[in-house]
Formats: structure tokens, sequence, C-alpha cells
């Protein structure tokens, strides 16, 4: 009998000669490194009392920072977030430039920064790399652990009643006079990190206000640029995430209970979230708040897109 391969084996390495595989068969369930293990739980533990242990002692450095030097108080929440990305051991990769600094732009515009969300762990990400303070809805606050971390970094909390738009907007500028930028998710809620959800217009209130009506004050807001921030989480210990891994292990989304996701993500040895900074948009070159926000969302799902398929 012939050893020889069939011609449909021939034509089939003929298309390829690179080697194939599923990201998601790389991690083997026999390995000591399964969520299930010892160590693996001791892993976790030790990275949740670090991260409590960070907090206790940021409680005590920033109220000093506040009154001995505002310029360190104002930094101190990107240290903060490092300091957890570090816990974690969660690597970033940052892709494009930053428009945005603790000093004040040149042109005299704040940076607006815009990002897709699919889960807790993007302020984390985020606040280690951006100079900025993150605008979340009022409930965030009162999460445990979470809430807790938010207010130490200087979070502007916001509700969700369209009567309050204007006292939103109010808060968000009060923070930037104070030299600071702002980021949020105008998706509203956090994704199961397939694809981005369609955006929220009137979040994008703060870059085109709502115009003047009867019997309420005229809001005035300095010139500022809107950055789309596409992030993505592309490896787990030092391999290529697929679809299952993004969604079991990354993603937070809705009903799932907060204090089993931080365990569970704990466990693992490595991550790393990939970041692209995409072009500034001038809100004056755009006639509403919804054209602005579709150029934003398509920004940042050409570049989800393009980290979830390597491209970069």
């Amino acid at each position: 009998m012939s050893s020889h391969p069939t011609s449909s084996s021939n034509s089939t390495l003929s298309r390829s000669n690179r080697p194939s595989f599923d990201p998601e068969e790389q991690f083997n369930s026999r390995l000591p490194t399964t969520p299930g293990s010892l160590w693996k739980n001791l892993r976790s533990i030790r990275r949740i009392v670090g991260v409590l242990l960070w907090g206790a002692i940021s409680c005590i450095i920033l109220p000093i920072l506040a009154y001995t030097s505002r310029p360190l108080s104002k930094r101190f929440p990107r240290l903060f977030w490092s300091m957890l990305c570090w816990i974690l051991s969660v690597k970033v990769r940052k892709i494009g430039k930053n428009a945005g600094s603790y000093k004040k732009r040149a042109d005299g515009k704040y940076v607006i920064y815009v990002a897709n969300h699919t889960s807790w762990l993007d302020i984390v990400v985020l606040g280690k790399i951006l100079p900025t303070c993150f605008l979340s809805k009022e409930e965030v606050q009162h999460w445990p652990l979470i809430g807790f971390l938010s207010n130490l970094a200087g979070t502007v909390y916001t509700t969700r009643d369209p009567r309050d738009a204007n006292v939103n907007i109010r808060d968000m500028l009060a923070r930037m006079e104070e030299g600071n930028n702002i980021a949020f998710f105008p998706e509203g809620t956090t994704s199961d990190g397939r694809s981005v959800m369609p955006f929220v217009p009137s979040l994008f209130a703060i870059a085109k206000p709502p115009k003047n009506r009867q019997n309420t004050e005229e809001i005035i807001t300095p010139p500022m640029l809107i950055q789309p921030v596409s992030i993505v989480y592309d490896q787990l210990e030092g391999l290529p995430v697929g679809r299952t891994r993004r969604i079991s292990v990354f993603s937070w989304f809705g009903d799932m209970e907060l204090n089993p996701h931080v365990w569970a993500l704990g466990k693992w040895r490595s991550m790393r979230a990939s970041v692209i900074f995409h072009e500034p948009l001038d809100p004056d070159s755009f006639p509403s708040r919804r054209t602005l926000s579709n150029a934003a969302h398509e920004a940042i799902r050409q570049g989800c897109e393009d980290l979830r398929q390597n491209r970069l």
C-alpha cells in the first residue's frame, strides 16, 4: 500500500505551508495553570489582598497630596491605576499618539477620550496610560471594590435622567476647569467583546451642548477634541486570545456578578491589553452629536476589529 498522501492532501498542503492552531487549545486543562488549581487560587488571593492594601495606602497618600502638592495629587490617579496593573500582571501595549497630557495643549483644547467597554478592567488599563479622570454612571460608586477604587481615582459620576443633562455637563466642566481631561464609555454599558455596541449620542453633550431653551441657562464649553480609543485584550499568559477566552475571561457584561469575575481573572499568570489612539475629532466639524458619535464609533469599531484579527 502506498504511503504517499492523496491528491486532496497534496492540494491542501500546497495552499499554505503555515501551521494553523486554535488559541483556545493552547490552554490545556491538565496543566497546573488551570483556573481550579491550588496555585491559581493562591495567586488570586495574593492579588486581591494586594489591591486592597494598595487601596488602603492610597487612602492615606491622596489626602496628604491634596493639601501639600496639587500637581502630584493630579498625577496620582495614573500611578494608582499603574500599580493595579502591576498587581494584576496586566501589560498594556499602546498604538498611536495620545492627544492629551497633564500640561495644557498648545492650542488650549481639552481632550475627551471615548472608548469601547467590555469590562471593569478597562478603567484600570486606560487609567494607567491616560492623563484623565473617568465619567461613570452614578451606581458605580456603590459597587464593592470597583466603587472604592473609582472614588479614590476621582471619577465623575452622572445620572441617566435626561433632566439632569445640564447638571452632568457642569460637573464635567468643573473638573476640566481644574485642568483635567475626561474619559468615558459611550456604549453606556459593557459588551461581550465581540463587537462595539451603538453609542449613546447624548453622552457627547459635553462636546456639543444642547441648544438653549426657554428658562434655561446657556452652557458655554471650552474648546476640546474627541479622541476615539480602541481597547482589546489580545494575549493571555503570552498566547493569542480567541473569541471564547475573550468572552469567558475578560468580558464582564449583562447579569454577571463582579466578585466571581475578579476572583477568576486574578488566577491567570499574565495578560495583555492593546490600546489604539485614533486621530482626534473636532466637534465643530460635525453638525450634531449623532454624527460626532457615529464618527467616533466607526474609528473605534475598525480599531477593535484590527486588534482582534491581529493586524496590528
